[in-house]
């Protein structure tokens, strides 16, 4: 999720159908996004997954989120996933893709369970729900992590907001229902996905 090619806004598709997933990535890839992930409390994730991964994971990375078990890191390893994202902190998870060569992002709440994920090599660190949390709490979290983790900003996450998070120190957020919805159109997805696209842009130019 770190490499210096992509851009550090992930397209979550939660909930996305095997029939639908290439053309809402399609729209993605069109407006900039270079990190899509496909939770596994998706209908049938595995074809969702291995789908993308055919059809696109030489031009982007695709990735996996709401993994919770080592279990299912073999899965996706077995299918040439780039990354897991968790909901939780589970140092069998992080044992797991570690092994498998895979990049991890460990969901976490508190200063506790984000230095019990660094501890066990996590890669970066998804910070949930961050829109209730607020930049304050992401910032205050800050000061006491090493300085070299990422932290990506998960959960209630807006083109209005966004960068008010980048200035709090994450690098990058997750993007869910104000991205994508299961069952919404492309055209709309396409729709969010450039004005999410803008609002990162600007932050840059700052």
């Amino acid at each position: 999720m770190n490499n210096t090619n992509t851009v550090p806004l992930v397209a979550i598709l939660r909930g996305v159908l095997p029939q639908d997933v290439l053309a809402h990535i399609e729209v993605l890839i069109a407006a900039g996004f270079t990190t899509v992930e496909i939770p596994l409390n998706s209908p049938d994730w595995q074809t969702s997954i291995a789908m993308a991964i055919a059809r696109f994971g030489d031009r982007i990375q695709i990735g996996a989120g709401t993994v919770t078990s080592a279990n299912d890191v073999a899965i996706l390893s077995q299918m040439k996933c780039s990354f897991i994202l968790t909901p939780n902190t589970d140092p069998a998870v992080i044992k797991a893709a570690r092994e498998a060569g895979m990049q991890t992002c460990i969901g976490c709440h508190t200063a506790s369970e984000a230095f019990v994920a660094i501890q066990h090599g996590a890669n970066a660190l998804k910070i949930f729900p961050a829109g209730e949390l607020g930049s304050g709490y992401i910032r205050a979290l800050k000061a006491v992590l090493p300085k070299h983790i990422p932290l990506y900003a998960v959960g209630g996450i807006t083109p209005a907001n966004l960068a008010e998070y980048l200035r709090a120190g994450c690098v990058g957020a997750g993007l869910g229902g104000d991205l994508y919805r299961a069952g919404q159109s492309p055209e709309q997805t396409a729709n969010q996905a450039r004005a999410f696209k803008q609002a990162w842009d600007a932050c840059q130019k700052r």
